[in-house]
């Protein structure tokens, strides 16, 4: 698979770009890669938050295990539940990252209009294949506003056949997640531990299938 992170500035650049072009309504800033530490709102306000923020101390492993490609993809400082984090299934029936709960996801929000999303999907689609099954599941949520046309087209162009078709075309969950100072762009890719906690996250492109990324999600399934 091509290197799709040789050139990050320009990558930035075409996410920002991508984000702007294609929607107007999302706020998108250049930013670095990874989880803002400082600015990741965990408040406690609820029992499922305190229970996630409970867990800060123990993901050393995925820092560990966060390298190469995948070497933005940093632990979380203040986990926070993202288990009521909404979108729809392909039929349209709506559904939360809650409905998930004994799996580690990879969750990822993708639009058409985005090239690094674009560019990532068919190491999305691997790596769903290598190690998709009852304990793990990438969660792939396409935003683009309008009905199904545009991503299903897509998906079927390049040959996705693994990965499911999550939507929501409301863009509620990429603003959920900018509320979080979780998403200052696309793609944005959150790793989400069974109890539905956010304990990773990073924004920018990967390649999802690289041993590195198998490291990390073996790591995260550990935990």
């Amino acid at each position: 698979m091509t290197n799709i992170l040789k050139q990050p500035r320009i990558i930035i650049l075409a996410a920002v770009a991508g984000v702007l072009a294609g929607v107007g309504a999302v706020y998108v800033m250049e930013r670095p890669s990874g989880n803002d530490i400082s600015a990741n709102l965990a408040t406690g306000n609820s029992d499922q938050d305190k229970f996630c923020a409970a867990k800060a101390g123990t993901l050393q492993n995925l820092d560990l295990a966060a390298g190469g490609t995948v070497a933005a993809m940093r632990a979380a400082d203040n986990p926070i539940s993202l288990a009521h984090l909404e979108f729809s299934d392909r039929d349209g029936k709506k559904m939360t990252l809650g409905d998930f709960k004994g799996k580690t996801l990879l969750v990822n929000l993708w639009a058409t209009w985005c090239a690094p999303c674009r560019e990532e999907m068919p190491a999305l689609d691997k790596l769903q294949e290598m190690k998709g099954g009852d304990d793990f599941e990438v969660v792939a949520v396409n935003i683009d506003t309008g009905d199904n046309t545009k991503p299903v087209g897509f998906l079927n162009e390049i040959g996705i056949e693994h990965l499911a078709l999550y939507r929501d075309a409301s863009l509620k969950s990429f603003n959920d997640l900018k509320r979080k100072s979780l998403a200052f762009g696309l793609p944005v890719t959150l790793v989400v531990d069974k109890d539905g906690c956010q304990i990773s996250s990073m924004n920018g492109p990967a390649e999802w299938d690289s041993p590195e990324a198998i490291k990390l999600i073996e790591a995260a399934q550990s935990l």
